[in-house]
């Protein structure tokens, strides 16, 4: 039996001010900022003529602001239905939510030292760990494809949602730092058949193109160096 296959637009939102910062942003429900504002305007622009049916987002506040441009463009348009997911949420980190890094490693040092090792299993005191955090972004993936199946999808969505997803398609392992570029109001596109998603295209942000250089959290460079073997 041939399974249905599902197209998904996936975007990361636009970018806040706490992006700028490098803070945890978790679930604290933090707005854009107006290079955010621009780039969701500028991402409706260019899916403007882009056949979808519906149009996904994370319930918090910087992922529905990004996703309310496409909507309202829609109006004038092909109707695009609008739905929140709250399985599409970005990790929650617990007690240092809305921290930045210096303060972390000051205020909550044992718990950075364990953080940085990437494992599946650990989480912040009060979050998730990697492992809860996939299943549940998985669950949310499965369900929008099984409702929605033969169809085109537009999802609003977080930076480690979106990580999540790339390491399923390319059976990487849940631990170790991100290995691929998630920009703020970039466009990924993937197309899940059963359990198989292939990547179409990642990172794609031809339509920022001019706006101020983006902020990039590189977790590689947080990763403990081994010490050397005598």
């Amino acid at each position: 039996m041939i399974q249905a296959m599902t197209e998904l637009i996936l975007i990361r939102h636009g970018e806040t001010d706490w992006n700028r910062e490098l803070r945890f942003q978790g679930q604290v429900d933090v707005p854009l900022n107006a290079t955010g504002h621009e780039q969701a305007r500028r991402l409706a622009l260019r899916l403007a003529q882009e056949p979808a049916h519906r149009l996904v987002s994370s319930d918090l506040l910087r992922a529905q602001q990004t996703a309310a441009p496409l909507a309202l463009h829609r109006l004038h348009g092909p109707h695009l239905d609008f739905m929140s997911d709250a399985g599409l949420r970005e990790q929650n980190f617990g007690q240092v939510d809305g921290m930045q890094v210096a303060d972390i490693k000051q205020q909550h040092a044992d718990s950075w030292a364990q953080w940085i090792q990437f494992g599946e299993d650990y989480a912040f005191t009060g979050g998730e760990t990697t492992r809860q955090f996939h299943a549940r972004v998985m669950a949310a993936v499965r369900a929008l494809v099984q409702k929605h199946a033969q169809q085109t999808l537009v999802v609003v969505t977080h930076g480690g949602v979106l990580d999540m997803i790339y390491r399923t398609a390319r059976a990487l392992p849940l631990s170790g730092p991100r290995q691929s570029d998630i920009p703020n109001a970039g466009l990924n596109r993937v197309r899940i058949q059963g359990d198989v998603i292939d990547i179409l295209s990642w990172a794609d942000t031809q339509h920022l193109a001019g706006l101020p250089p983006q902020p990039v959290y590189d977790q590689s460079k947080l990763t403990p160096v081994p010490p050397l073997k005598s």
